[in-house]
């Protein structure tokens, strides 16, 4: 039986608040200034004029609570959680994208590569932000 490092919990939340700033920091540069024009253009007809703003919290306290549970904590490095968090960015948003793809009629094809691409990036910068918070403060920095 191998057994763990207890993990400290201020540790734990320092992760979970470096996961979420980078997070929410770089998706929404991504989508309210970088790419809000391809979004605009691209799914003008099913877009909301607002935000629902309970849906978007949900997601990310869902999203960000998965990526510390299942890249930030189990990854001995910030590469290894930078590459566990893009493998669960690839599922996560082909799953979300190709699922639109297969059953909106107007969903286009050209936002589901530039999406799911965008969502390996992010959150494996999300999860290696998370990875490198808590190294440093669990003194287990590699």
């Amino acid at each position: 039986m191998v057994q763990r490092q207890p993990k400290r919990w201020g540790a734990i939340v320092a992760a979970v608040v470096a996961t979420a700033l980078a997070m929410v920091v770089l998706d929404l540069a991504w989508l309210g200034v970088i790419a809000r024009g391809l979004y605009d253009s691209s799914l003008a007809p099913l877009k909301r004029a607002d935000v629902y703003l309970p849906a978007a919290a949900l997601f990310y306290a869902f999203y960000i609570a998965s990526i510390v549970h299942h890249a930030v904590l189990p990854a001995a490095s910030a590469k290894q959680a930078f590459g566990r968090g893009a493998a669960m960015g690839l599922f996560a948003y082909a799953t979300y994208d190709l699922t639109n793809w297969a059953v909106l009629r107007d969903w286009p094809a050209l936002i589901v590569p530039v999406d799911i691409l965008w969502g390996i990036g992010l959150t494996g910068v999300a999860a290696m932000a998370g990875r490198w918070a808590y190294g440093r403060l669990a003194g287990v920095e590699r």
